[in-house]
């Protein structure tokens, strides 16, 4: 067969069943046999860093490995982004770009661009396949590299001409790795953090990307029930256990919740599962660490010691390792401990009785509607993107979705797009974006309207970049700069002109009937626009958010 039709027979015996991309000369070829593969869902984006964005969003919905197409020069680099996002975040991707033909290499071609050597950095392996017999082995490869151990994004570069060739293809069943067994150097380790957790007399577990990526989230809450430990939630974490567990405290870090910070704070033993200590979690390290043992098990061997040093490292499978700790039987309920977070939850209250429209008391009233529903939540990055972590109530893993390594605003709502794809009608995404992040990427409201995606998209119009105008205010005495948008833009004429329902709120009241009215129509999608305030003058959290916890 030729090349294309090889390349769409590998994404088939992977399970791929939807592509997102943007077409361009040196990839038509591949476009040409998507007109033949009905069984191929082809999502034509509106730019190719949305087809990046979307493909993560439907990897990190469904857990496969998202996918997404390119051509050569501008096409690929507006990929970049995208594949940046998924890098920071371990999110499976397979990106394949066109490139000028084999002969044209190296004579700065039309739309000719290295893309290897331009995203080298942010994948985590790239090739460029230089003869037709190498195309359908780099596919299978890129896909195994993407999926196993760590996942990441892969890109694959394939010039123009190689998709006419002739290639062999026999079909083959994706190969699972299967965990080793753990060697007695390792059992070793496993005893001893079994022995550090038993005398530990304030531990507190903290969960991240990790154990979603994993698929450990039900091995992680019987670990925390067996030994009653408290646990507390990376950005990428929330989800891994259900927010209403009564030993969740929530959202740790920077802007986290004050039980959270607190128990970190005074821990004796930190259990890190799946979590790499970025530094939105740790702020100042040598706080951070001072007086703490930290048991560290992470599938990545490179993450070990990494920005904890002396940390006692479980590098490997997951729920292998948990297993494995789970042998021992529990020595005490460590009542004292629990007292103490106790009573910093109780002192944690927004108020939600705040008479006017808040973007806090949006986020719990969406919480509340959604309770027991089933629904999903994609952000994109800035204030919004906190008060959502903190106040929405995320019950199950993979329904969270919001850029945390790289802080990609415009992430959102092709991210939205993308996971509404594969969920189909069994459960709506709720976005939530900045009026900054929005018009990154709004143009794909086109798509989202074009394809009737039942996304329910809030937009808070500060009329300011609020996160930057936050910083400034608090770093830089008020000496606000390109921060403040004061030429206006109706955001729902902008939603409306793609034929999406919108409406302006400016009202508790407002926003209540406007959400319950895009709910009860699970067919469109909908558009809200929240008008707040750009300033600071109303409490957020009494005695803690915007207030970073410094450690010891």
């Amino acid at each position: 067969m030729k090349g294309a039709q090889a390349v769409l027979a590998c994404l088939r015996e992977q399970g791929v069943d939807t592509i997102f991309g943007y077409p361009g000369g040196m990839i038509l070829p591949l476009y040409n046999a998507l007109y033949d593969a009905k069984d191929l869902r082809q999502i034509l984006v509106t730019h190719e860093q949305n087809a990046a964005h979307a493909a993560d969003g439907y990897a990190r919905a469904s857990g496969k490995v998202g996918v997404c197409i390119a051509t050569s020069g501008p096409g690929a680099t507006n990929l970049v982004t995208g594949l940046g996002t998924a890098f920071m975040d371990s999110i499976p991707i397979v990106a394949i770009t066109g490139q000028v033909d084999t002969a044209s290499l190296g004579r700065d071609a039309f739309q000719e661009t290295d893309i290897l050597d331009v995203t080298m950095p942010v994948t985590k392996h790239n090739y460029k396949v230089k003869s037709a017999e190498e195309l359908v082995p780099t596919v299978r490869a890129a896909f195994a590299i993407a999926r196993h151990g760590r996942p990441g994004p892969v890109l694959v570069d394939v010039p123009r001409d190689l998709f006419f060739e002739e290639v062999e293809y026999t079909p083959e069943t994706p190969s699972v790795k299967k965990p080793g067994q753990p060697d007695a150097d390792f059992l070793i380790c496993v005893a001893e953090a079994e022995r550090e957790i038993a005398k530990a007399k304030q531990p507190v577990v903290i969960v991240g990307g990790g154990v979603i990526s994993a698929g450990a989230s039900k091995e992680v809450q019987a670990f925390i029930e067996r030994y009653h430990l408290p646990v507390v939630h990376t950005l990428m974490g929330l989800g891994a256990i259900p927010r209403s567990h009564p030993q969740s405290l929530g959202f740790a870090g920077m802007h986290g919740k004050k039980a959270a910070n607190y128990a970190i704070n005074d821990a004796d033993l930190v259990i890190a599962i799946g979590s790499r200590f970025g530094d939105r979690q740790t702020g100042n390290l040598d706080k951070y660490t001072e007086g703490t043992k930290f048991i560290h098990i992470d599938i990545d061997p490179a993450e070990i010691d990494k920005n904890i040093a002396h940390s006692l490292g479980l590098a490997g499978d997951m729920k292998t390792i948990l297993a494995l700790l789970m042998k021992r039987e529990p020595t005490s309920n460590r009542a004292d401990w629990w007292a103490k977070i106790h009573a910093w939850e109780d002192t944690y209250d927004y108020d939600y009785q705040v008479n006017r429209l808040t973007v806090p008391w949006a986020m719990h009233s969406v919480a509340k509607a959604t309770a027991g529903k089933p629904f999903a939540f994609a952000t994109d990055v800035g204030q919004h993107q906190m008060w959502a972590a903190l106040h929405l109530a995320i019950e199950e893993p993979r329904t969270w979705l919001t850029s945390g390594g790289l802080g990609t605003m415009g992430f959102g709502l092709p991210a939205a797009m993308g996971a509404q794809l594969y969920y189909g009608g069994s459960r709506r995404v709720v976005h939530v974006a900045g009026d900054g992040g929005i018009k990154m990427t709004g143009n794909e409201y086109y798509t989202i309207a074009r394809l009737h995606l039942p996304i329910i998209s809030i937009i808070v119009d500060n009329t300011s970049l609020g996160m930057i105008r936050q910083l400034q205010k608090v770093n830089y005495n008020e000496r606000y700069i390109a921060c403040e948008f004061d030429y206006p833009m109706d955001y729902a004429k902008y939603a409306e002109s793609f034929g999406i329902h919108a409406e302006t709120v400016d009202t508790q009241e407002g926003f209540a009937v406007a959400f319950a009215d895009a709910m009860a129509d699970a067919s469109q999608p909908h558009v809200i626009v929240m008008k707040v305030h750009r300033s600071f003058v109303e409490p957020m959290i009494k005695g803690s958010v915007g207030e970073f916890v410094e450690f010891k």
